[in-house]
């Protein structure tokens, strides 16, 4: 394996680890000479590295293939030996690396995982595997996107490696904070076409706030309209956005296709498997700093449940040793403390938990026997354990209000209908899910879901609803803030791909959504644009159907959370009605015949409605009432033939359309089988 490295003339050279061919940057490769330049811009006369750096306060830089400058000042020699003096007890382990994998949605992160798995021999030869094997949950293969995050680990060269696979949504990016507490290191993963989005940004910065230091994977580098040069050179860009230190920005690069199972240290030369990747997390991700003969301590990063085991915690051991049957502290961060005693210990071993004795600081284990154990808190020593700093997560910026289901339907489908059962399932959600909030509502049936993103809550009532649940939601509304006086609202980052043709449209609508235009390029050589826009949240919902309708479904929306600003003020996302059933029965085909000519519908022949329930899109603004189940009239006089009735293709809309369309005085019954929409009854009628 080969490692570029640029060296500064007051730098001595040494190795690390295994003895490794340097190539330096003046090599002829005008990639590599434009990614020198690149970085010799930031670092301006500073050493330039090609190596890998980890700077966590109080600890030294940890470099993979160049050494410490040979010459340093005396106030910075002292400074050195007190750090090491408070860090007589602390070590390294080279025997293990804690890593996670984070990217945006859709640039190949489960694939990757896949094949390393793969190839470090998880799986028998003749083993059948499915593809995207950590998209364990049904949710997730069905919606072909990560929601949570899972453990892995793999053995290369007498090395284990745990893996931590994340979401790229960035509405699930609570699950991205909580699991860098536990690793060294991350992969940054980046689509060789599309570069750094905005998920990418978010993911990134949490890795340098935490001092982790970071590998760029370019991945899907066989695409053919890949760029690899404009990515490196954007991802540098998005470092120094960050305010990334000099050693920071001198990551190292690799190029893979994750689908093929190859990696290279250049983009034209890939080698046959993914041997290059696995070298450099070795040598570039430093092993955990631990304290082994410390008092124990083990910050519950996740939570499990399993029906014979109870709860499990998961975490990194920081200090100390964990035996099974060890009588523990449990303490929480505000210093309340419990006993209780570790029953079972396991490790990940390959792809599954493996029973052990003990687990030695440094390495990710789970842990059964405290049945009430919450994330943020650490199992500690007995006699002397204290608590390490809570889980520090980003606010909330979406809030739903849900109540008890109150339409003449309910108690047909779902098992659990009460108010203690919402209430105790919801307050359940949030003991794992950090990036979550539940309060009570106005009345004792309602309470209200705050969460990053519409996609947040939605992916919890479908959960609730496979889990024979029935409530009702109402619309989404952004969580807004008063400072000084002022009012301020949630504003979002949105990068809209959209095919050229297109594009008119797309940047029309944007615009009557208060959407301030920052950036326009052309991706690749496949006629598609990049358009990024600064938007209050407030004209996303309802966004993303519009988006695909005005770009005949070619469009790609992806948005992440910047900040607070100004009210922008008023918002139209809705120009249309509803249409909504007159009365209670069964619809016929005889009046949705009739009701067709007023809009689309929602609703097939023979479908139950209620009073209220809305069946369809009016084509003018405002609500209209429509008898849907009115029959034909039987006379005793005869017609000379019977007309035949064409009805058009109603409308199937999905959970998440269905919360999408409903507006301020509307609100969506979600039961096990059915999704209906219906005008709240509590609020007053705006009807034409």
């Amino acid at each position: 394996m080969e490692m570029a490295i640029g060296i500064n003339h007051s730098i001595k050279p040494t190795f690390c680890l295994n003895p490794i061919t340097t190539r330096s940057f003046n090599s002829t490769s005008p990639f590599l000479k434009t990614q020198s330049f690149a970085r010799s811009v930031c670092l301006n006369k500073k050493p330039l590295f090609n190596g890998c750096f980890r700077k966590t306060p109080g600890f030294n830089s940890i470099k993979c293939s160049v050494s410490e400058v040979a010459d340093t000042d005396t106030a910075a020699a002292d400074a050195a030996a007190a750090a090491t003096e408070r860090r007589s007890k602390l070590m390294r382990r080279s025997d293990i690396r804690n890593i996670a994998i984070v990217a945006h949605v859709d640039h190949g992160k489960t694939t990757l995982v896949d094949s390393m798995l793969k190839q470090a021999k998880v799986f028998r030869d003749n083993q059948v595997v499915q593809e995207r094997i950590m998209d364990s949950n049904d949710l997730e293969r069905e919606r072909g996107i990560t929601i949570l995050s899972k453990n892995t680990s793999i053995t290369y060269k007498d090395t284990k490696i745990n893996i931590i696979d994340t979401p790229g949504h960035s509405d699930f990016g609570g699950e991205v904070e909580r699991v860098l507490n536990m690793v060294e290191g991350v992969l940054l993963v980046v689509d060789s076409v599309e570069g750094p989005m905005p998920q990418t940004r978010f993911v990134l910065k949490k890795a340098l706030e935490f001092g982790l230091a970071v590998v760029v994977v370019v991945n899907k580098i066989d695409r053919t309209s890949a760029r690899p040069e404009f990515v490196v050179n954007s991802t540098f860009e998005l470092f120094i956005e960050l305010n990334a230190s000099d050693e920071q920005c001198d990551f190292q690069v690799i190029y893979a296709s994750g689908i093929k199972g190859k990696a290279g240290l250049v983009p034209d030369n890939l080698a046959e498997d993914l041997g290059p990747l696995f070298e450099t997390i070795i040598r570039c991700i430093p092993g955990p700093h631990i304290d082994k003969d410390g008092a124990l301590q083990m910050l519950a990063t996740n939570t499990e449940y399993e029906e014979h085991k109870g709860r499990i915690a998961i975490g990194r051991l920081h200090a100390g040793v964990l035996t099974r049957g060890m009588e523990v502290r449990v303490c929480t961060p505000d210093d309340a403390c419990r006993f209780s005693k570790v029953s079972e210990l396991f490790v990940y071993e390959k792809f599954y938990r493996v029973p052990v004795e003990s687990v030695e600081a440094g390495d990710i284990c789970a842990v059964c026997g405290i049945d009430d154990i919450q994330i943020g808190e650490t199992i500690a020593d007995k006699n002397f354990g204290k608590p390490l700093p809570a889980i520090r997560v980003e606010e909330p910026t979406v809030k739903m209000a849900f109540s008890i289901n109150t339409s003449p339907f309910v108690g047909r489908e779902g098992k659990y209908v009460t108010s203690r059962n919402l209430r105790d399932r919801l307050y359940r959600e949030i003991e794992r899910n950090l990036a979550m909030k539940v309060e009570d509502g106005e009345t004792a049936d309602t309470f209200l879901v705050s969460g990053r993103g519409t996609l947040h809550i939605t992916i919890l009532i479908e959960n609730m609803r496979r889990e024979n649940y029935e409530f009702m939601v109402g619309p989404p509304k952004v969580i807004n803030k008063r400072v000084n006086d002022k009012l301020l609202e949630p504003y979002e980052i949105a990068s809209v791909e959209v095919p050229e043709t297109h594009m008119g449209s797309v940047v029309e609508l944007l615009g009557k959504r208060r959407g301030q235009m920052l950036d326009m390029q052309g991706l690749g050589s496949e006629g598609t644009t990049l358009l990024k826009y600064k938007i209050p949240t407030r004209g996303l919902l309802g966004l993303r159907n519009a988006i695909l309708t005005a770009s005949r479904g070619t469009a790609i929306l992806n948005t992440i959370f910047d900040s607070y600003g100004p009210w922008a003020g008023d918002i139209s996302t809705r120009d249309q009605g509803s249409l909504v059933a007159f009365e209670n029965g069964t619809t016929t085909s005889y009046a949705l015949f009739s009701a067709q000519e007023r809009g689309q519908l929602f609703i097939s022949p023979g479908a139950e409605v209620y009073k209220g329930m809305i069946v369809g899109i009016h084509q003018r603004p405002g609500d209209l009432a429509l008898n849907v189940c009115k029959k034909k009239a039987a006379t005793n006089v005869r017609s000379n033939k019977e007309v035949t009735v064409v009805l058009d293709t109603h409308l199937e809309y999905s959970l998440d359309d269905c919360i999408e369309y409903i507006q301020e005085d509307e609100l969506v019954e979600v039961t096990p089988q059915s999704i209906r929409m219906l005008k709240n009854p509590k609020m007053g009628k705006k009807s034409r």
